[in-house]
């Protein structure tokens, strides 16, 4: 059974909701951190409260697509040292627009977070991590990546790529525990976002994403974490090379 206490782990996207949750949970069971998001000063407030567990935590705000980001990231994790892995979380959604209203920045950046991002963090860990000769490799995907829904297609395909990503990297370096984790349904600012959605898709999102909140089944981002962390504390290698989605456990 692994033993967080010590190990270092990077967590993208943690500034807000799961990302956060996932931060302060892994804290609590004594991980060291590096902690990234866009903006710095949630980043920095996240990383105080972080610290205040007793764990050393380092953070970078910046985007995770970029090589630059993802390098540095790996740097302050070697750093601190016993480099464990990480949990790329970091997303994008930009709900609403059909796909061929989607203006191209909002393509790029919703494929950047996910996977762009996915794929510069597996560059530049997955050498430590197989130098070590064990770790963690965690992609934050979505049911979404099953099925198709208007207003949400960027996304969609971002997660669907990622998730097919994570199964890569455990078919090319089995050693490392590489695997999708879907959340489910997280009371998050995603789905702030897609009950407010403008575009061609609008009414049907705010539809879907106003009845999840209205039938009271979003979980909070601290109950999803969770579910994460215990498989990280008990076999994170049984998932590798799968989806792992609790509601089907």
């Amino acid at each position: 059974m692994p033993n967080l206490k010590g190990r270092t782990l990077i967590v993208t996207g943690a500034s807000r909701g799961i990302g956060r949750a996932l931060a302060l949970g892994l804290a609590e069971r004594g991980a060291n951190l590096v902690i990234t998001a866009r903006g710095e000063g949630a980043l920095a407030e996240a990383a105080r409260e972080a610290e205040a567990k007793g764990v050393q935590v380092r953070h970078h705000a910046g985007d995770v697509a970029a090589a630059e980001t993802a390098r540095r990231l790996v740097e302050l994790a070697r750093e601190l040292g016993r480099f464990y892995g990480f949990v790329h979380n970091a997303g994008v959604l930009h709900a609403g627009p059909f796909l061929w209203e989607l203006p191209e920045r909002h393509w790029n950046e919703v494929l950047g977070a996910s996977l762009t991002g996915a794929y510069q963090l597996t560059r530049f860990a997955l050498p430590e991590l197989l130098a070590a000769g064990d770790g963690v490799a965690v992609y934050v995907g979505s049911g979404a990546a099953e099925y198709n829904l208007p207003g949400i297609g960027a996304y969609a395909i971002a997660k669907a790529a990622e998730e097919h990503l994570a199964r890569q990297v455990a078919t090319e370096a089995p050693m490392v525990a590489s695997f999708a984790f879907r959340p489910g349904v997280v009371d998050t600012g995603m789905q702030e976002q897609a009950r407010s959605a403008t575009g061609g898709a609008a009414q049907q999102l705010q539809e879907i994403f106003g009845g999840y909140k209205e039938k009271g089944v979003l979980i909070s981002p601290e109950q999803a974490a969770e579910y994460l962390i215990r498989v990280l504390l008990a076999d994170p290698h049984r998932y590798t090379g799968k989806v792992y989605d609790w509601r089907k456990e």
